[in-house]
């Protein structure tokens, strides 16, 4: 894996992804450079060194290595043990910080478009992740990551390279107590772009938060501010002829500013303050003038500028003889002398910028009172230094150069820093100095800042001298003082062929990056942000201002003094084309880059004669496989290990130095050479650290199979005893519940004798299975059981004779059973009918069908001289036979006849009942021999068939009380 490499390591990869440290170069031409340059691009290696100095090219493009898992990797490791990273300086600078407990900043530098801002991103999610973390830091974290949204939106705007181009410098401190924790921050921020308030070139956008108000703001806000929606309706946002940019979703960044504002604490009142000091701005470009007969300046329309009154809470009087006049004293009176309508719009511009330029200095100022830190304790900072590059247009203008002028400085400053860092640590490490070639931008800083004889001087005077100043006389007076500076020309101190190029208002100055042609050039508000602007600025002071390029020179001189103070980190963003498309390297673009950019002298200042330098345990750690005294270790001081190896190697005298701390490589060729050895080593080493390696494994793998072999065995054995001891318990147990069971063989079944009666019972069986009785009744075959398994052979033969009953004798066992139950003990002739079977009697019933009571019960008869069928008389005859025939289920054993009913009283001795009606029911004994029944007959005899009526009433019930 390619993040796991170390740089030495890295070095082995050089001809497929270039070198990854430029101090490592061969030749330090700018040919080498580039084509370096050129291969990493190729492989999407944005990113470079230059000793600690990061080089990185904008793919224009997203690359996946700003993810978290990228962030884990480059956590506290040292800067040349990975490859080259954004992440691998904001790391190192940190942990300095903390290691030093001093001050540090990060210089991002480059031309716009070249990822400045983005790099500035960069590391504060770098930090936001990687420091330490709790609820108060949280907060602090948030403020300073949303405080970029909010700059962004009021501070860039898109330029012709830049969509998204930071148009004011911004220098913001990091504060870090004493365990590393992000505290705090702080913001300075320098010479806004205001002049593109009022005005943008063809291409170009206005700030962006003007754009995001109209079209991302809710209705209601629009409403409230006066706007309309859509940029077509406002004279400062449509200069550019490009108000509508397909790769800026300006209603998105709306949403994005308006959390912003919230998680940095502003309140609902100054966020609508805020918004009516952008909405006043607008309404002010679209304030026109006429002109009267005299030429003087009139209003069109006084709409807009009663909107500017309203929302800025000023006197609309007073602001419109602000606009249209200017007021002279002269003494103790005042005087309004009209303006002209250039002069006018020059007012309404004037004050535009001035409203917006110190409104975004009172944003700043809040961003930095909601990141202040209150602990009055000592803190550490890293400061991050987001500057604008130098810049070159057709025409250059009052900010151009006051941007190229930040540049020199800056560049000056730059080149010290090295050049003091680079020197001190030869001083420190005892080698000699040898000097470097370096254009030293000196004498172009001193021609611009110069007291009394630089440009910046000699513009105050001109501005604020008596009488009529113009371009010309300006001009003029540097033409006089700096007519022979090498680095200054005019059209009139040119030569002929330099005169071509220059128009007569022109003036050129010879910058360290090439030539640059330069064309000469509210107190009672109502609003809190605009009184808070502009309560410093006192209408009635009579001292002499200070003009907006010594401010700036002041300001300037003071981050100066800032970072001179702090140990100096140092990233320099290259733009890879000019159309903004990836996969595309400009060779001409980038050369001019890295020209402007210093990174050829800032190269040479590094390389100072030697191409590497390493501390000596370091450089003896990786390359002591080189040499036999060293390997596999030094048992001595390192630097006369190393002194040893590099004499192995074969070094030269002067190839190398020998410092206090560090040996010092003069040329690559040199470690590229011992790099090659040592690659070569690795493989032969190898071989060996394998062999040794798989013998110690094959032995601890045999150490460990035999430890378990033996921990196995042991618990085996173990197991076995265990199961032994276990069943000897057993036994025993079992002996004593059988002695026990013996013991207590006579005694009811309990817990103590049952499993012996169980064993007694199981072994009879087993003795009986062999001689077993036939039937049930036999017992004399049967062994002589034991007491305990007395009723044993009974319940056998007892179950073997149950299940070959039949179901007719079932049924007839089932009516002895209750016969048994009726009759036993009660009457004498039972028990002689307990051996014989149950007879089988059928009982036929018959009755009449007509309203007698008589009943015929036919039964059959085994023996002749038992008695024959039983003639009843029954009140109840239809509940006593329907009872009968629900317990015996048989329905179909009554036959109703007519006439008469034969039955028999012995064997062949026979009789008959006659049933007929009549008067009254009797029965007699007729003529015939024959039983008479005579039944009511139906009709006549109400009593009695009333009688019988209710007999069929009544309800049926088996109980003895019916019977």
């Amino acid at each position: 894996m390619q993040g796991q490499l170390d740089m030495e390591g890295a070095l082995t990869a050089r001809d497929r992804v270039g070198i990854q440290d430029f101090v490592l170069l061969d030749e330090t031409t700018e040919a080498a450079f580039l084509s370096n340059l050129k291969k990493r691009f190729s492989k999407d290696l944005i990113y470079t060194y230059i000793g600690t100095l990061l080089v990185s090219v904008n793919p224009y493009k997203e690359l996946d290595i700003y993810n978290k898992k990228q962030m884990d990797i480059y956590m506290g490791v040292n800067f040349f043990e990975l490859p080259p990273h954004i992440y691998a300086l904001a790391d190192n600078a940190y942990h300095t910080m903390l290691t030093e407990f001093n001050n540090h900043f990060i210089l991002i530098s480059g031309e716009s478009g070249a990822g400045k801002t983005e790099a500035s991103k960069k590391i504060l999610q770098y930090y936001a992740v990687s420091c330490p973390s709790t609820t108060l830091l949280n907060t602090v974290r948030d403020k300073m990551l949303m405080s970029n949204p909010v700059l962004e939106a009021f501070g860039n705007a898109k330029t012709l390279k830049n969509d998204n181009s930071s148009r004011f410098g911004k220098y913001m401190d990091i504060q870090f107590d004493s365990q590393g924790d992000a505290v705090g921050g702080h913001i300075l921020n320098y010479l806004l772009e205001k002049s593109r308030v009022v005005h943008q070139n063809h291409g170009e956008r206005n700030f962006h938060i003007f754009y995001q108000l109209v079209e991302g703001g809710s209705d209601d806000l629009l409403h409230q501010l006066g706007l309309e929606r859509g940029c077509q309706h406002y004279n400062y946002l449509t200069q550019g002829q490009c108000p509508i940019v397909p790769s800026i979703n300006d209603k998105n960044d709306w949403k994005t500013v308006k959390n912003a504002l919230q998680i940095i604490s502003f309140d609902e009142t100054a966020t609508n303050h805020l918004f009516e000091v952008i909405a006043s701005v607008l309404h002010l470009g679209n304030v026109r003038f006429d002109s009267d007969s005299k030429g003087h300046a009139l209003l069109n329309n006084n709409t807009e500028l009663h909107w500017v009154s309203n929302l800025l809470g000023v006197d609309a009087h007073r602001l419109q003889e602000g606009l249209t006049f200017r007021k002279i004293e002269a003494k103790k009176d005042q005087v309004l002398s009209p303006f002209t309508t250039d002069h006018a719009i020059y007012a309404r511009d004037a004050l535009a910028k001035a409203i917006y330029g110190q409104t975004f200095t009172w944003l700043v100022n809040r961003i930095n009172e909601s990141m202040e830190n209150e602990d009055p304790s000592r803190k550490t900072v890293i400061g991050l230094l987001d500057i604008y590059g130098f810049e070159v247009f057709y025409v250059n203008s009052f900010e151009q150069f006051c941007i190229n002028y930040c540049n020199e400085k800056l560049q000056q400053l730059f080149i010290e820093l090295t050049l003091k860092s680079e020197q001190e640590e030869y001083e420190a490490e005892g080698i000699e100095w040898e000097p470097v070639q370096f254009f030293n931008n000196k004498i172009i800083c001193d021609l611009i800042e110069e007291k009394h004889t630089g440009i910046i001087s000699l513009l105050d005077e001109e501005c604020l001298r008596p009488g009529d100043a113009t371009d010309l006389t300006f001009l003029e007076r540097l033409e006089e003082k700096m007519g022979n500076h090498p680095h200054f020309v005019t059209h009139k101190l040119a030569d002929k062929m330099t005169r071509k190029t220059l128009e007569r208002g022109d003036f050129r100055l010879l910058h360290y990056a090439g030539e640059v042609t330069y064309c000469v050039l509210m107190c009672q508000s109502k609003n809190d942000i605009v009184k808070e602007c502009f309560s410093s600025m006192d209408p009635d002071s009579r001292r002499r201002p200070e003009t907006v390029v010594t401010q700036f020179k002041s300001s300037l001189q003071k981050l100066t003094e800032i970072l001179v103070a702090k140990e100096a980190w140092y990233i320099r963003c290259l733009k890879s084309n000019e159309s903004k498309q990836s996969g595309q390297f400009d060779e001409a673009l980038i050369r001019h880059q890295v020209k402007y950019l210093g990174l050829m002298e800032h190269l040479r200042v590094r390389r100072a004669g030697f191409a590497y330098r390493r501390k000596y345990d370091v450089f003896l750690k990786r390359y002591k496989p080189l040499c036999p005294a060293t390997w596999p270790h030094w048992r001595g001081v390192a630097a006369d290990g190393v002194e040893v190896l590099v004499q192995h190697l074969g070094y030269l005298p002067d190839e190398y130095k020998m410092g206090r701390t560090k040996i010092f490589i003069r040329h690559p060729r040199t470690l590229f050479a011992t790099e090659d050895a040592y690659e070569k080593c690795k493989h032969e080493l190898a071989t060996r650290i394998q062999a040794k390696y798989k013998g110690y494994r094959a032995k601890g793998e045999y150490r460990k199979q035999k430890e378990a072999a033996t921990k196995i065995e042991s618990c085996w054995r173990g197991t076995q005893a265990r199961k032994e001891k276990e069943k000897r318990a057993w036994a025993v147990k079992v002996i004593k519940k059988f002695i026990k069971g013996y013991m207590t063989r006579g005694q009811a079944k309990n817990t103590d004798n049952s499993e012996y009666l169980a064993f007694v019972r199981q072994n009879y069986l087993n003795r009986l299975r062999d001689n077993l009785p036939k039937t049930v009744l036999d017992k004399t075959p049967w062994l002589t059981p034991p007491a305990v398994t007395d009723f044993l052979h009974y319940r056998l033969m007892v179950r073997k004779y149950v299940r070959g009953i039949t179901p007719q004798k079932k049924a007839q066992f089932e009516m002895k059973l209750i016969t048994s139950s009726v009759f036993k003990g009660k009457k004498d002739s039972y028990p002689q009918s307990v051996a014989h079977p149950f007879a089988d009697t059928r009982i036929k019933i018959s009755v009449s069908n007509l309203t007698d009571s008589t009943i015929v019960f036919h039964i059959t008869r085994e023996e002749p001289k038992q008695k024959g069928d039983l003639v009843v008389q029954c009140d109840h005859l239809f509940e006593l036979l329907t009872k009968l025939c629900v317990i015996a289920n048989k329905q179909n054993a009554i036959k109703v006849v007519q006439g008469s009913i034969n039955f028999e009283i012995q064997a062949g001795k026979g009789g008959a009942v006659d049933f007929s009606t009549g008067p009254e029911p009797m029965v007699y004994k007729a003529k015939n021999g024959h039983l008479m029944v005579v039944s009511c007959h139906s009709g006549k005899d109400t009593v009695t068939c009333e009688a019988e009526e209710e007999t069929h009433k009544t309800p049926l019930h088996i109980s003895s009380r019916d019977h």
